[in-house]
Formats: C-alpha cells, structure tokens, sequence
C-alpha cells in the first residue's frame, strides 16, 4: 500500500466509495467524475501504477469484473457498447475504466471529432512503410523485452 495514494486508500476502505464489486484482488466503484452514469473503475487491492507491471492474475481479474460490469451496464442502460479502456492520467495507481457509451463519442479523442460531435472522422492514414516501420520497431523492442526475461523500462 502507498500511504498517499487515493485509490490505495479506498481499496483499504480509509476513503469512502461507491463499491460495485470486491474480492481478494480487485475492487470496482462508482468514478466521481462520471463521462456518463454508470461509468465505473477497476483496481487492483494491492499498489500497481502502472497497467504494465501488473502480475497476470491480476490483470485477467481486472479483464473478468470489467466483463461482468459491461454486462450488466448493457442491461441496465439499453446500450450497444461499453468501454474498456486504462488509464493514469490522474491517479498512479492502476485503474481501468467501464463506461456504458450512450453517445458515440463518450469516450473518443479530439482527432475523431474534427467534423463535430454529430459525425466521425477518422484520423489521417500512415503510409504502409511509416506502419511497417512503427510495426518492426515494437516487434524489435518485444524480442528484446522476451530475451530479457520480462519487462524493461522506457528508456531500455
């Protein structure tokens, strides 16, 4: 546990939290800042700031409560999609978000909206070779990371 972390701190019940869903491993509430209503997060119990480190249970059981969350969200707000997405923009602590997408655009980047909220525009295309480029480097980098043993930092 990180004594400064806010999610930490719910997750040990010091904060108080909407609570949807609690085991051994993760906890999903209510975020207080809500895209739409609904709109749930996901952590792990124990202090992971990054999506990244977390071990493979952990992140699989985040996976299945975010699953069985966007079930219900289906359920309960008549929708056809529900986001899943990460994020630690705010908080260094692991958090997945679950948002029942009443509007196309709930959970969307400025890029897409450049026709307005009522149309879709998708980003400029890369050349194949800029993609092929970008491709052999991340497939570089995963050799590497494999070669090694496990994660590497940024900078490796």
């Amino acid at each position: 546990m990180n004594e400064t972390c806010i999610f930490c701190r719910i997750a040990q019940s010091e904060l108080p939290a909407f609570k949807l869903f609690e085991d051994d491993l993760v906890l999903a509430f209510l975020d207080l800042h809500p895209i739409r209503e609904g709109h749930a997060l996901i952590i792990p119990k124990e202090h992971h700031p990054w999506f990244e480190d977390l071990p493979e249970p952990v992140a699989a059981r985040i996976m299945s409560t975010g699953q069985r969350l966007a079930r219900a969200m289906k359920h309960e707000w008549g929708v056809e999609r529900v986001a899943f997405f990460f994020t630690g923009i705010h908080v260094a602590h692991t958090h997945a978000h679950v948002v029942p997408m009443l509007h196309r655009h709930d959970v969307t980047s400025v890029r897409y909206l450049e026709d307005g909220v009522e149309e879709f525009s998708l980003p400029p295309k890369p050349e194949d070779t800029a993609l092929e480029q970008t491709a052999d480097r991340i497939r570089a980098r995963l050799a590497r990371t494999d070669e090694q043993g496990g994660a590497r930092s940024a900078s490796d």
